[in-house]
């Protein structure tokens, strides 16, 4: 009996920690997905900064939105592109060129996510708005992989980057 008390106490003490973690869009905290991690991710990876990145979004017609109406990196209500990968920018564009979908990041490399070494705060991941057009666009073109851990259903593209379904937005790692 004590033993199941104090295991129910755990998780009833890690369900309140996770839950009163939020993003820029307003969701809960999410798992990185790094266990799916492909082998070969390159070590150093270019950076961008808030300017750069956001002139490279914008002149591919991508959107970035936050609830707090900012970009500030140190604050979690706000959607930062600052010191995001290269690659991840070159993806959520090619995503974008390829669904012919409107996109919408919600969530960059700003404060307040999951850590990990395939984190948003380490630039490799955005999430954006889970459109009909998105969703459908990932369903059709890349391979389910099952639940992640979170419950997040998982899709692979043939690139190897990853697309966790988390209700809210989708949580895209590029690699």
């Amino acid at each position: 009996m004590k033993k199941v008390l104090l295991v129910s106490a755990g998780t009833l003490a890690l369900s309140l920690f996770t839950a009163s973690l939020a993003y820029a869009d307003g969701s809960d905290a999410e798992v990185t997905g790094d266990e799916f991690a492909p082998d070969q991710v390159d070590p150093d990876p270019a950076k961008l900064s808030q300017a750069q990145a956001a002139a490279r979004i914008k002149a591919a017609g991508i959107d970035v939105s936050s609830s707090g109406n900012c970009s500030t990196r140190s604050k979690s209500n706000c959607t930062s592109l600052d010191q995001i990968n290269e690659a991840t920018v070159n993806g959520i564009i090619t995503l974008h060129s390829a669904s012919g979908c409107a996109i919408t990041i919600t969530g960059g490399t700003e404060v307040g996510h999951a850590s990990g070494t395939y984190s948003h705060y380490n630039g490799y991941k955005v999430d954006v708005s889970p459109t009909s057009c998105v969703t459908n666009y990932i369903h059709k073109n890349f391979t389910y992989q099952g639940l992640r851990s979170d419950g997040a259903p998982l899709y692979k593209s043939a690139a190897g980057n990853l697309y966790a379904n988390e209700g809210s937005h989708w949580d895209i790692t590029y690699f």
